[in-house]
């Protein structure tokens, strides 16, 4: 098959992705499904792990695929076969899902996905909006709602670092319009980025290029601001977050750092520091039926009109348009996300 890749030996640059003759995969088994790749999205984790520079997990380049890895970590497509194992799905179902970070990725003109990690494509999405939305919407969600374990409707203020990001504007759903947050309050600093902010849900905007603290306290906020998600620079804004969270309150972040508590009030206030990582799940091998559920409910809510798609940038699956994509996310300050759209003419993964 087709597919895009970047060579074990050989990361690096954008330029690193090539495209590739490489083996079809077989006939799925156990709880797999065989999905034919219609469109993917570009994520940060995708330059990291073409860089060679992923470290969220200690051993992560001990257990990839060799001697080629075909990046993308969410998708969307057809079903072609199913595992016997399998229930759920059949071939010819149009799917979207967030993939393993330790198998072959959905740049590429087939992929095997855990059919757990699945669910049925949001009706009212096209291709590209439908793989723009699994990996950010799952980060998001266990975020707030497992590790954070924001209650619904609770009377509290969430701060979230990054508001204009993939993963920052579905949190900024997700706090709104499931989670009934009052206050969502989200850092941006462009007019642009404000606006789209604004309306993915942010109640409060801050300019991170200022002091946030300032900012927040002149809010005047009547519910405590008891957590905080941290989408962008954990070390950069640690010791703000500690500063402006509520006794007792809770700080996720999804980025890497060195963590410096000492010294500041994250001991005297009693806060939570927690990790969210979406791959977790799938590298361990547990709650194997979570993404899915997770994906299932992201698509009622699409299809009610209650959640918005973040797609904002639509680009060829090919080699000019994978590294054009590669490079709009590595440079930063990109609003929302890029998706990458099989064309039909049989030119793609070229």
């Amino acid at each position: 098959m087709k597919a895009i890749a970047v060579a074990h030996a050989n990361r690096g640059g954008p330029e690193k992705l090539v495209a590739k003759t490489v083996p079809k995969p077989g006939a799925p088994g156990g709880y797999d499904v065989l999905v034919r790749i219609k469109a993917a999205s570009v994520n940060p984790v995708d330059i990291k792990v073409r860089a060679g520079t992923y470290d969220d997990y200690p051993d992560y380049y001990t257990r990839v695929p060799r001697p080629d890895q075909i990046c993308g970590f969410d998708g969307a497509g057809l079903v072609e076969a199913v595992g016997p194992d399998v229930r759920t799905f059949a071939p010819g179902d149009a799917v979207f899902f967030a993939g393993s970070p330790v198998r072959q990725g959905s740049d590429a003109e087939w992929e095997l996905v855990d059919a757990r990690s699945v669910a049925a494509k949001p009706e009212r999405l096209g291709w590209a909006q439908a793989a723009s939305m699994p990996l950010t919407w799952i980060t998001a969600w266990e975020a707030l709602v497992e590790r954070l374990e924001i209650r619904k409707g609770e009377e509290a203020a969430l701060l979230i670092i990054n508001g204009a990001g993939g993963v920052g504007s579905m949190a900024s759903q997700i706090a709104r319009h499931v989670l009934n947050l009052p206050v969502v309050i989200t850092t941006a600093s462009r007019p642009e980025t404000q606006s789209f902010s604004k309306e993915m849900g942010a109640t409060h905007i801050v300019n991170h290029r200022q002091d946030l603290k300032p900012q927040i306290d002149n809010l005047n906020l009547d519910v405590p601001l008891k957590y905080i998600f941290i989408t962008h620079s954990t070390d950069t804004y640690l010791a703000t977050c500690a500063a402006v969270a509520a006794p007792f309150g809770k700080v996720c972040s999804i980025v890497q750092g060195k963590i410096p508590m000492y010294g500041t009030e994250f001991m005297a206030k009693s806060l939570t520091f927690v990790w969210a990582l979406l791959g977790t799940k799938p590298y361990y091998g547990v709650e194997a039926e979570s993404h899915g559920r997770i994906l299932k409910r992201l698509k009622e809510l699409v299809d009610e009109g209650a959640v918005k798609c973040t797609l904002r940038q639509t680009l060829r699956m090919d080699v000019p348009g994978l590294r054009k994509a590669h490079e709009i996310v590595e440079a930063g300050g990109s609003i929302g996300k890029i998706g990458l759209l099989v064309p039909e003419d049989g030119t793609a993964f070229a």
